[in-house]
């Protein structure tokens, strides 16, 4: 039974990254840990180029806390992919974000994910209230978590 796929019309900022012939594993399909680094990737060059933060070398930097990936199908060099980014929570020193990967022009992902970041002081490590421009900036992609009312 095929599992559901998120939607493009789902998300609300959109990049597309190059595929490297070394992305791709001993299958002729993209490692999966190259998955990961599309949407770190995504997430980053949001975090610079719309909510404002300098990546890197800011006084606030995001750490990693939680992520997961669900595959639906194969991904690889020499095609590029259409990474999709949204907002599914908007914590007091958190963001969750909803990240997909897409074939160019393809209406259903090809793997999605989720991805929290704990923003702290990058000095003592310890969580800070998220920067306004941060705040804002995710507001304004953020959606309802699947299942909400």
């Amino acid at each position: 039974m095929p599992r559901p796929r998120a939607r493009r019309d789902a998300y609300h900022h959109f990049r597309r990254l190059d595929t490297r012939w070394a992305d791709n594993d001993s299958y002729g399909h993209m490692n999966n840990v190259v998955h990961y680094a599309f949407f770190d990737t995504a997430v980053n060059l949001w975090l610079r180029e719309v909510a404002g933060l300098a990546v890197p070398g800011g006084d606030v930097i995001g750490l990693v806390v939680e992520t997961a990936c669900s595959y639906h199908e194969s991904l690889g060099w020499p095609e590029p992919v259409d990474t999709a980014l949204a907002v599914l929570r908007v914590g007091r020193s958190s963001v969750t974000y909803a990240v997909a990967l897409f074939r160019p022009g393809a209406s259903e992902a090809a793997a999605e994910g989720r991805f929290t970041h704990v923003y702290v002081d990058a000095r003592d490590r310890r969580p800070v209230p998220l920067p306004e421009s941060l705040r804002r900036a995710a507001e304004a992609i953020a959606i309802p978590a699947p299942g909400a009312g």
